[in-house]
């Protein structure tokens, strides 16, 4: 036994590598297909205008040219209730990861799908007069509706209640038992019933209280199947050790060596009081722990339903998992429990494990009893997908606590995508149809002769694709605003309308300026599609490329040199409507005793014209 637990070590050990390679360069062609919005077609609408993308079944087994496989995942989502805005958090960084390492050339399977085991479920299924069946079947699907209007382009949706997944975690469990890691014990402790976990003593609040759900924990005597969890602490110590990596922020790589070190615990995987879950293998009065169930979603996940459901299978269509991306409320059974039980199966480890923190509301914790929290499908209806998106990822330090407020909300949204980027776009392509009948006079290589803003959009964009490798989302999004910045600083410098009256030679080097403005458009298009998709379809359009083209981008597609002259610009029409406070409301605030901040309800506005000297 001693010989096979250090052959697990060795393999885990062998296979922690960054998941950061440098750039294929061979042609990939986008394995994302987006539809349009009826609305779309008229981007002068009074909201917010967006497409949905849809990506299943779009991506090919083989990858493209034998491209690199990255595997990422977003935590198996529990059905208890419907998803949050924790949840679309976790899952809007997934999907503009999974966005930037297909512009890379990578074959990505993205992961995603639905925990839907345990008791909690039956509690919340007979709450609402359901049955579990019928109550995870719902909520499920709401997930899928969220992530639908959010544009998260998944390759692959598992629900634990999937027949493939039970075959999986029976495989699983037999060999676990196998080698000597099973055993049948009585328990008893203090059970948290909303963690599906019990805890030690010096972990609770007062009065018992988890310290994660603020409820006490009840008393609990059981007899269980458990995990020799404690077998596994030297070698997750080496792993920790050997690869800093692993872990990621750097801070809940502490917390995770920290728990490591205090002592692990053999925890108990089988349940003899819950009936909504998979039994246990020859002992159909115990369920296997939703834990022990659900992280194996990420390997079960890789199947197809009309493939061989064992194993072997799984594992040979992508595992190791690159990115396992969670919240950090759930780093103990991901970066502890889920190593110790691959390595016990003689699996490899996944290459990484990033913990991001929570959000806020207007500086307090999110609860229903405080009547604050943030419905991701409210928001997301009320103001459109790029918004939500670029908000969350550009204002949260990703790895860190952030916050949400709709002042600030609106304002980062009007200033970045409004105005920055969306009224540069409207402003140039005006003149351009002023001025040349919205066609390009030279390439934009040709227009940029000596002009130092190529130069510094070049350094830009390097900018923002370390940021994407390194998962710094919020410098990138910055990065590409740098861009967005510096095409505006050149307009109003150079001012082509005043040139354009002038006529002549002055004249010549105003169209020539329009290019170089629109090629800074077309690559802030490009590196921000993985935040923005929507937004970006939008710019790429009004530039005069088609959709195919559009899916076809890679990040080579960033480099300067894209616009060709003779191309015809479309129709200058607003691709990003600023939001407006709703005058009324905004009029009663004002009038107001200013105890704190107060935000009316919002509204959609389009309002992107030109300056009076460019219109004169």
């Amino acid at each position: 036994m001693a010989a096979r637990l250090n052959t697990s070590l060795h393999n885990a050990l062998s296979l922690l590598n960054p998941f950061n390679t440098p750039l294929n360069t061979k042609p990939f062609y986008s394995r994302n297909t987006f539809r349009f919005s009826q609305k779309l077609q008229s981007l002068s609408g009074k909201r917010a205008l967006y497409c949905t993308s849809s990506s299943l079944g779009t991506v090919p087994e083989n990858g493209v040219d034998g491209a690199e496989t990255f595997v990422l995942t977003t935590p198996l989502y529990y059905v208890n209730a419907p998803p949050h805005m924790g949840s679309a958090y976790t899952t809007i960084a997934a999907d503009s990861i999974a966005r930037f390492q297909r512009l890379l050339g990578k074959k990505v399977i993205f992961i995603t799908g639905t925990d839907e085991h345990g008791e909690k479920i039956a509690t919340s299924a007979a709450a609402n007069g359901r049955n579990p069946a019928e109550h995870c079947d719902l909520i499920s699907q709401s997930y899928r509706s969220l992530w639908k209007d959010l544009d998260i382009a998944y390759d692959k949706f598992i629900r634990t209640t999937d027949p493939k997944h039970e075959a999986i975690v029976k495989e699983f469990y037999a060999r676990v038992f196998a080698n000597g890691d099973i055993y049948r014990a009585d328990y008893e402790g203090l059970y948290c019933v909303n963690c599906e976990e019990y805890k030690d003593e010096k972990e609770l609040l007062e009065n018992n209280c988890c310290p994660v759900h603020q409820a006490p924990c009840v008393a609990r005597k059981e007899d269980n199947y458990f995990f020799a969890l404690s077998k596994y602490q030297k070698p997750l110590e080496d792993i920790l050790s050997q690869n800093p990596r692993f872990v990621q922020p750097s801070y809940r790589l502490n917390e995770v060596q920290s728990w490591i070190k205090s002592g692990l615990r053999d925890f108990s995987i089988s349940r003899a009081l819950v009936d909504w879950g998979i039994p246990v293998p020859d002992d159909d009065k115990q369920t296997i722990y939703v834990w022990f169930d659900a992280l194996l979603g990420y390997i079960s996940a890789l199947t197809e339903d009309n493939e061989q459901q064992n194993l072997e299978t799984a594992l040979s269509l992508g595992w190791p998992a690159s990115l396992h991306l969670i919240g950090k409320d759930i780093l103990r059974f991901h970066a502890v429990y889920w190593p110790a039980m691959l390595m016990s199966a003689g699996l490899s480890l996944p290459k990484m494990v990033f913990g991001h923190g929570f959000l806020t509301k207007d500086g307090m914790k999110m609860g229903k009893s405080l009547g604050n929290t943030l419905e991701p499908f409210e928001l997301v209806q009320k103001f459109g997908p790029d918004a939500v998106r670029y908000f969350f990822l550009r204002e949260v330090e990703f790895g860190n606590d952030g916050d949400y407020s709709e002042d600030r909300f609106i304002k980062i949204v009007n200033a970045h995508l409004a105005n920055t980027i969306g009224n540069l776009l409207n402003r140039t392509l005006g003149l351009l149809k002023k001025n040349c009948e919205s066609t390009l006079v030279v390439d934009s290589t040709i227009a940029a002769e000596g002009v130092p803003l190529k130069d510094t959009v070049e350094k830009l964009v390097e900018k923002a694709r370390t940021n994407y490798e390194s998962l710094s989302l919020s410098s990138a999004c910055e990065a590409v605003l740098e861009i967005g910045n510096a095409g505006n600083t050149y307009m109003d410098q150079r001012a082509p309308w005043f040139l354009f009256k002038q006529g002549g030679v002055s004249a010549e080097a105003a169209a020539k300026d329009l290019v170089i403005i629109l090629e800074v458009m077309r690559i802030i298009a490009v590196a921000l599609s993985p935040v923005a998709p929507c937004l970006s379809l939008r710019i790429y359009s009004q530039l005069g490329y088609s959709l195919d083209q559009f899916n076809s981008i890679t990040w080579n597609d960033t480099k300067w040199g894209g616009l060709k002259g003779g191309q015809v610009m479309e129709q200058a029409s607003p691709v990003y409507a600023r939001i407006e406070l709703n005058p009324e409301k905004e009029e009663e605030e004002k009038k107001k005793p200013k105890v704190g901040k107060k935000t009316g309800k919002a509204k959609v506005k389009v309002e992107q014209t030109p300056t009076v000297a460019e219109a004169a």
